[in-house]
């Protein structure tokens, strides 16, 4: 039996899959405030999206508080609590390597309230609707 090749598709479909599970697992834990924090249980936290490397190593996690509230505040109680959370991501998906994570505010949100800002700016109006 032939052993089947790796191609950069099917790496990154994989990378994006433990991706995706990791991103429900830290939601879950922050949804049902099983971390003992009380930045993080006075706070709605939105785990936006989990990047992994290549080696499923290392993992970046996009995070952002509802209404973008005490955004440092809960992006240093998270790095605070990283331990926990690694602990329960390897527990919970019995991966070879436990992933370090490393917690980062989205900008994404920010981004995209700039750019419909310029979108609604009455002069790029006016070019658009030419």
């Amino acid at each position: 039996m032939a052993r089947q090749q790796s191609t950069p598709e099917t790496r990154s479909v994989r990378l994006l899959r433990v991706g995706e599970q990791v991103r429900h697992v830290l939601s879950e834990l922050l949804l049902r405030q099983e971390v003992h924090d009380e930045t993080l249980t006075a706070h709605s936290v939105s785990v936006t999206e989990v990047r992994m490397s290549p080696d499923l190593r290392h993992a970046s996690v996009f995070v952002k508080p509802l209404l973008g509230e005490d955004e440092d505040a809960v992006i240093k109680a998270l790095r605070t609590n990283t331990a926990f959370f690694q602990r329960e991501v390897a527990s919970r998906l019995k991966l070879k390597y436990a992933a370090k994570l490393q917690f980062r505010g989205d900008e994404s949100f920010d981004e995209a309230a700039r750019i419909e800002a310029l979108l609604a700016d009455p002069k790029v109006a006016r070019d658009l609707g030419n």
